[in-house]
């Protein structure tokens, strides 16, 4: 009978999976003040913050923050992470660890960015930083497989968020657009452990899609929790290239087709259940995709 834990007879490919991540982090390693235009850099005390500082469009700057917002939030996904996976195997754990540190940078880049080029009021970007801290994550699932989808569709729609805003920030800041695809290089690499371990699960047992129809189907970002988040997020579509059309494209159909769920074959009534509740949920969604398109 299957239960919600990740499959032990998986660990000899999870580690190879894991010490595969640690050679290609390691062939990327890297440091945020490397990324950091210090050259833009002015004291607060000596030279105000003024908004006829900003040089980014409205719409990059609320991108740029809202991934800031999410990132700094570290500690709870790692809080989170490590509930979770406390009594997987202990290469999950090593795993979390090493995940962890490499996101620790994310937000350090992201903020010293906005401060040196003076593209946010650095008051309020402090005040909404600790309300979203203090205000925590607390995800309505604790179970390992759906942790562990729920982390690919995440890491996913980062990467592709941090590079669809790099096309719009570009011609406005080189530095800003190459800052944002160093990011998401290492949720590349975060992703494909997340995507492959579960990867692995199904073809082991297809039934284990039980575990991921509701992840799947009712996915949001961990960054819903900020203020205004929904504002914040029609703005992006409008204005920096990552909306609901990108995460059926760039992210779900993508996560669909790579697990592919569409030909699983499981044995369960329960998980054939879930199949088809996972496929009428992506067909429903691109066929509202397509009737975007028409009308564009």
């Amino acid at each position: 009978m299957l239960n919600s834990d990740l499959d032990i007879r998986l660990e000899p490919r999870i580690k190879e999976l894991y010490q595969l991540h640690k050679e290609r982090s390691a062939n990327i390693d890297w440091s945020y003040h490397e990324f950091i235009p210090w050259d833009k850099a002015m004291s607060f005390k000596r030279v105000p913050w003024d908004e006829s500082q900003v040089t980014l469009p409205e719409g990059v700057i609320v991108a740029i923050e809202t991934a800031l917002l999410t990132e700094v939030n570290l500690p709870w996904y790692t809080s989170h992470l490590d509930y979770t996976f406390k009594n997987s195997m202990e290469v999950i754990s090593d795993f979390v660890r090493t995940w962890t540190a490499e996101e620790d940078q994310h937000s350090n880049l992201l903020e010293t960015y906005l401060l040196v080029t003076r593209n946010v009021n650095p008051t309020r970007l402090h005040e909404l930083r600790k309300r979203v801290v203090e205000s925590g994550w607390f995800p309505d699932f604790t179970n390992p497989l759906a942790t562990m989808a729920y982390t690919s569709l995440q890491e996913l729609a980062t990467l592709v968020f941090y590079n669809n805003v790099a096309k719009i920030a570009g011609p406005h800041d080189k530095d800003l657009a190459t800052l944002l695809r160093r990011l998401a290089k290492d949720e590349a690499l975060h992703y494909a452990f997340y995507r492959d371990t579960v990867k692995a699960h199904l073809e082991l047992d297809p039934n284990f899609i039980i575990y991921f129809e509701n992840v799947i189907i009712n996915f949001s970002m961990p960054g819903a929790v900020m203020p205004d988040f929904k504002d914040r997020m029609k703005t992006i579509a409008l204005d920096a290239n990552y909306g609901p059309l990108q995460y059926f494209d760039q992210v779900l159909d993508v996560i669909v087709k790579y697990w592919d769920i569409a030909n699983l074959e499981p044995t369960s009534e329960e998980a054939k259940q879930s199949q088809a509740n996972i496929m009428k949920y992506h067909g429903r969604l691109k066929r509202i995709k397509d009737r975007q398109l028409a009308k564009k």
